[in-house]
């Protein structure tokens, strides 16, 4: 999948998993807290943006589409291995492409889980079956059911830039519906254009004002504004001194709280992976099971540094 990625400058870098480049103890994080558990619906997605860090298309079928039974499955786990999980997240490529979406949301929602939707609003949603599924979970789990929407600006013409011609007004337009519905909305942005926090989030506030979408664009968690993932930028590797010196915890880090399940193609059964960002790297792929996903992780990735650890965000709600 990674055959016309830009070469990695971290020359020397991330190269054994438990020493750095200048042979310091590389910081790992253990599971320490188990609260949310994605599921990569697959890598399909109605459309192809410019910067897709799972490279989500038309065409990439590379994670397949996961089924309702698997996801049970892991839900299955979960309260076999007694993780403390509030939140069962759903990613793609776009999740409304996948025929099981609503059912495997149904699932979760059921067992008393939060349940988080990432999706582009467009037209997968907008199908009259996800439109009557959704309403029906609504009406049935009002309150437990999130949406985060991918509007990487609050312009039209940047959002488009990397989303496609008229992409912004689809989007809005399936938010609109979700607004009528009654549906909790969250979004996420980009910090890629150049502009400082509170001018990115005034311009959300604006445009949530201007059609009453209720979701507030000065709480990190109802609008998120991720950092680029750019493989080509120089980043530190992060030794076990790093905690300390940052005055972070190993806690705090995305792998301590969260796993997600894919199903790669041809594939017999879905894999555990240590991070929503990494699905193409073996490394981080910790096998078939919830059990053998408890296992420390290794930050041997320049995400890890730049998105994470330096970056201090997180795909959860």
């Amino acid at each position: 999948m990674k055959d016309n990625a830009p070469q990695i400058v971290n020359i020397g870098k991330f190269q054994n998993k438990l020493v750095t480049a200048d042979g310091q103890t590389r910081a790992s994080v253990a599971l320490t807290n188990p609260e949310t558990l994605w599921f990569n619906t697959g890598t399909l997605c109605n459309i192809e943006c410019v910067n897709c860090y799972i490279e989500s298309s038309p065409t990439n079928d590379a994670l397949v589409y996961i089924s309702a039974d698997e996801v049970r499955d892991y839900l299955d786990q979960i309260e076999d291995r007694n993780w403390p999980v509030r939140e069962i997240g759903f990613t793609g490529g776009e999740p409304f492409m996948n025929p099981d979406m609503i059912e495997m949301a149904r699932a979760a929602l059921e067992r008393g889980y939060e349940v988080l939707i990432l999706t582009n609003a467009m037209r997968p949603m907008m199908r009259q079956k996800m439109r009557e599924g959704l309403t029906e979970l609504q009406r049935d789990y009002a309150g437990k059911l999130t949406l985060r929407v991918s509007l990487d600006h609050y312009r039209a013409g940047l959002h488009d830039k990397e989303r496609g011609k008229g992409s912004f007004d689809k989007t809005v337009e399936g938010m609109k519906w979700l607004r009528d519905g009654g549906f909790r909305m969250a979004v996420a942005g980009r910090t890629v254009w150049g502009e400082d926090d509170e001018k990115s989030r005034q311009g959300y506030a604006t445009l949530f004002n201007h059609h009453g979408f209720g979701i507030d664009a000065h709480d990190p968690a109802r609008t998120v504004l991720f950092p680029e993932m750019d493989e080509t930028v120089e980043v530190p590797e992060i030794t076990t001194a790093c905690w300390g010196i940052l005055n972070k915890s190993p806690a705090s880090v995305m792998c301590a709280s969260a796993r997600m399940v894919v199903k790669r193609k041809g594939a017999e059964k879905p894999a555990v992976l240590a991070c929503t960002l990494l699905p193409y790297e073996p490394e981080f792929e910790m096998g078939h099971t919830l059990a053998e996903a408890e296992a420390d992780v290794h930050l041997n990735h320049p995400h890890c540094a730049k998105f994470c650890v330096l970056g201090g965000a997180s795909c959860s709600g």
